[in-house]
């Protein structure tokens, strides 16, 4: 079978396994095409490394595996990108930050070494906002420089994980790793139109569901995860399954879904952006969804005594313990930090030197996060609950502010807002109270901007979340793909 290039690139991963299990499509083949439309969309700035030959090399491995060799591979031929804050022997492991530019780590992070021994080709390093630290992927052009929206390349993508859902949404890969800390892989996959998800990180013992110690560019140890992004719910459960060995999603039917709906995480939205959500509530609850608003109004005050005091305290201790685990370039975290392109991060992490917040971080711990915890159980418990849902966002992409690093927005033509704060009220609930969160596309506005939802689940309720993820997904269609 010969396919044309715009048929390999609208394949979804699961599709592209598919066809190369089945011998339909060669892996060289699929994998050269990829690497052709990443060099022609050099403009979105998706990338920071491509490996060409290793890609190539490794497809020609997979093309040379007999059909029933194949077969044993889950991902066969499937090329990905990883967010370049994630250890890859070999291959640049930046975090998007001057000091460790070229850095090729001798360790290549668990989670993607189950995906490459399940059959999956690293195309490359994906760009981000530096050091993870920042939600718009806005990068001085000095340095990685900023990731562009496919939809509209003059619009952030989201962060910190832009880059790995710049590539995903722009066809350059069908799927790819991100890492969230407040709600890095979700917010890029809603102003993108793909799907992100943080998968259950609990209190970090058994509960935490992916394990990747010393081998990501840390924020946060109580907080920091890596998750999966593609272009459909259906192809993160597909990796997911092979980075935990989990088996398949259970098959649910949307008739008599129990779902809450937060009330401070609709407050406040988008004119655009509500009126995305509303309409697709109206399709789920159409299809037997039954809906339960929820006041929640001491989840704004619980979630704001934990997370910047955790975030701001763990980056020291926690970044000093990579550099030195993984025999970094730099080994202090204040040689590192004199060396940040972004006064958004620099800015930051003057505050993480000097030790701010630390006088808070110990109730963060160990009394906050314990309350929101369980604030957030008893609610899922009282009520019934399989998942709660809201727009992933508060307004969809904003502009590139290309000097400042997009610090503020305006919602509306309202007062001015500083930018993280607005995109990660949403999100970060999620993050801070170590529960899974899934980001899937709801719609487009009426100029042209995707729009997210986001499902949070019970603590270790991954794959029954993902499940419902998919047959959301299956009642309100995919996005269609940007125009470049």
């Amino acid at each position: 079978m010969t396919w044309t290039v715009d048929e390999q690139l609208a394949l979804t991963a699961t599709q592209a396994v598919e066809a190369i299990q089945s011998g339909r499509l060669s892996a060289t083949d699929y994998v050269a095409t990829l690497l052709a439309r990443a060099a022609s969309l050099a403009n979105l700035n998706a990338l920071t490394t491509l490996d060409l030959d290793g890609a190539l090399a490794a497809a020609k491995r997979i093309d040379g595996l007999s059909a029933a060799q194949k077969a044993q591979l889950p991902l066969a031929g499937l090329p990905i990108v990883v967010k370049d804050n994630i250890n890859t022997a070999g291959m640049q492991t930046s975090a998007g930050t001057p000091a460790l530019a070229g850095f090729m780590p001798t360790t290549t992070a668990p989670s993607v070494q189950r995906l490459i021994d399940a059959g999956a080709i690293v195309l490359g390093k994906a760009n981000m906002h530096e050091l993870a630290f920042g939600i718009t992927s806005t990068n001085l052009a000095t340095h990685a420089g900023p990731v562009r929206n496919p939809y509209d390349p003059s619009l952030i993508p989201g962060g910190s994980s832009g880059g790995t859902a710049v590539a995903i949404a722009a066809r350059i890969v069908p799927a790819g790793l991100g890492t969230d800390t407040g709600g890095s892989t979700r917010i890029p996959a809603a102003l993108t139109g793909i799907a992100g998800f943080r998968p259950s990180v609990g209190n970090g013992g058994a509960e935490r569901r992916y394990h990747d110690p010393d081998a990501v560019v840390p924020i946060s140890h109580t907080r920091d995860t890596v998750g999966p992004m593609a272009r459909t719910v259906a192809d993160i459960a597909l990796l997911d399954g092979v980075i935990t060995g989990a088996g398949e999603l259970p098959v649910l039917a949307l008739n008599g879904l129990r779902i809450g709906l937060p009330e401070p995480l609709w407050e406040g939205l988008e004119q655009q952006v509500e009126q995305v959500a509303r309409a697709a509530l109206t399709q789920l609850g159409a299809a037997g969804v039954v809906f339960v608003p929820l006041a929640m109004s001491d989840l704004d005050y619980l979630n704001g005594m934990v997370g910047s005091p955790i975030a701001v305290h763990e980056a020291l201790d926690d970044l000093r313990a990579w550099l030195v685990a993984n025999h970094a370039p730099v080994k202090t975290v204040a040689e590192l930090a004199a060396r940040i392109a972004s006064p958004d991060v620099r800015e930051i992490y003057d505050d993480v030197l000097a030790g701010a917040l630390s006088g808070e971080y110990e109730a963060a711990l160990n009394h906050w996060r314990p309350r929101l915890q369980q604030y957030i159980a008893a609610t899922f418990a009282d009520q019934q609950l399989d998942a709660l849902l809201f727009p992933t966002t508060r307004l969809a992409a904003a502009p590139i502010d290309d000097i400042l690093g997009s610090s503020t927005v305006s919602i509306d033509g309202g007062p001015s807002i500083p930018t993280m704060n607005a995109f990660l009220r949403n999100t970060d609930p999620a993050s801070t109270s170590g529960i899974p969160g899934l980001s899937l596309a709801a719609g487009m506005t009426a100029s042209g901007l995707p729009v997210g939802l986001e499902l949070d689940g019970p603590l270790g309720e991954d794959r029954r979340l993902l499940a419902i993820g998919v047959a959301f997904e299956q009642l309100l269609g995919p996005l269609p793909a940007p125009v470049l």
